[in-house]
C-alpha cells in the first residue's frame, strides 16, 4: 500500500504543531532556554517538509491532470 504524500504532510504539520505547544508549555520564565529552542528546531524541520509535501502533492495532481488530457 503507498502512502500518499498528501497524508505524510498531514502527519508532518500536526507534529510540528505538537512541538510548537510543547515548546510554548517548556517556556517558564524565558524562550531562550535549551529545550524551548530545540523543541521549536524541530517544529520548524516539520513544518518545511510539510510544505515541501504539500507542494510536491499538488504539482503530482497537476502533471496527472495534464496527461490525461
Amino acid at each position: 500500500m503507498k502512502i500518499s504524500p498528501l497524508s505524510h504532510a498531514f502527519l508532518y504539520l500536526g507534529l510540528g504543531i505538537l512541538f510548537t505547544y510543547i515548546a510554548i508549555q517548556s517556556a517558564e520564565e524565558t524562550v531562550f532556554n535549551f529545550i524551548t529552542m530545540l523543541l521549536a528546531f524541530f517544529a520548524t524541520i516539520d513544518f518545511v517538509v510539510a510544505t515541501r509535501l504539500f507542494n510536491l502533492h499538488f504539482r503530482i495532481k497537476k502533471a496527472n491532470r495534464k496527461k490525461d488530457k
